[in-house]
């Protein structure tokens, strides 16, 4: 039985909704004729903090409010994550704990102290940062607030694909940036329930492909040889246990990987095409698209674009 239904993510959708924005859906003409798809993008960088985990994040805050405000809040993130967790909590004058690896780049760690939260830096992957943050909460009666493991940070996530199916009922395929799997889990598994003939389609970035890993071992590995990538805010393995990964091989028809070249030339099409700053993570769904058009020809597809924060200094050698 899933631990998540479509209700779930309805249900976050009214929660959320004075945090998070419904962000824009709109049509591609130029890149659609590229590619040879009828392509729509899903701006989630235009969200409060640059990302879509805003809305993971506003669901398991806004549910457990009281709690929070009595124990307080502790998170462990690459960046995004935390920059919304740290928004919510500053909105709602929260204290928050919040570790990261020490390999955050510099732009998201000068925003994450500029958010008020207490910083505290791992020597270690992500995942380490996660495992010690939950020891922290659980020993603190603190609300932990997870990237992607929790069932009302993945129905938070999930109110990205409700937004979808509401403004284009005739979609055919969803390409979701891959990291943890939390958005594409709450998305697939409201998408999927909503309209079972749909699609969903998962990218990684062929440097950190641990869902793709796993999925061909058939069971949850971070074994993977993971090298440096464009898309760092989706990059390291998972926790132990990850509810998203049964999701994923539940709901999500396939995973596939992007070099980092395509990636770059992804970040490049959409500031050409539509003047879109846009990070690593947030370009993999068009990468995919355009590395693989033949998976997508002829088709009506959304590209959930799942974030914009990127070093001015990295874009600029991008681009140029």
């Amino acid at each position: 039985m899933s631990p998540i239904n479509f209700k779930d993510v309805e249900e976050a959708s009214r929660r959320i909704r004075s945090v998070a924005l419904w962000t824009e859906l709109s049509y591609s003409p130029d890149i659609s004729s590229l590619t040879g798809t009828r392509l729509y993008f899903k701006w989630e960088n235009q969200q409060p903090t640059g990302s879509f985990k805003i809305r993971g994040a506003a669901n398991k805050i806004l549910a457990n409010l009281e709690a929070c405000r009595q124990h307080g809040v502790v998170a462990a993130s690459t960046g995004n994550h935390g920059l919304a967790t740290g928004y919510l909590c500053q909105k709602e004058n929260l204290n928050l704990a919040l570790f990261v690896p020490e390999s955050i780049s510099e732009l998201k760690r000068q925003k994450l102290q500029a958010s008020g939260a207490a910083l505290t830096l791992v020597n270690g992957p992500c995942e380490k940062a996660e495992a010690l943050a939950r020891q922290v909460a659980h020993r603190g009666r603190k609300i932990f607030v997870s990237p992607y493991n929790d069932e009302q940070v993945i129905a938070g996530q999930g109110t990205c694909g409700l937004e979808i199916l509401t403004e284009l009922p005739e979609v055919e395929e969803v390409v979701v940036p891959v990291g943890g799997g939390g958005l594409i889990s709450g998305l697939a598994v409201y998408l999927k329930e909503k309209k079972p003939r749909l699609k969903i389609t998962g990218v990684e970035p062929e440097n950190s492909a641990f869902i793709k890993h796993s999925l061909e071992s058939g069971h949850l590995r971070n074994d993977f040889p993971e090298k440096p990538t464009l898309a760092e805010a989706v990059a390291g393995g998972l926790e132990e246990g990850s509810l998203t990964f049964d999701l994923i091989k539940r709901y999500v028809d396939r995973v596939i990987t992007v070099k980092e070249e395509e990636i770059a030339e992804a970040i490049r099409w959409l500031f050409r095409y539509h003047g879109k700053k846009v990070e690593g993570a947030g370009a993999l769904s068009l990468a995919a698209v355009i590395s693989s058009p033949g998976l997508f020809t002829g088709r009506q597809v959304v590209a959930v674009v799942s974030g914009g924060n990127i070093l001015d200094s990295l874009w600029q050698s991008i681009v140029s």
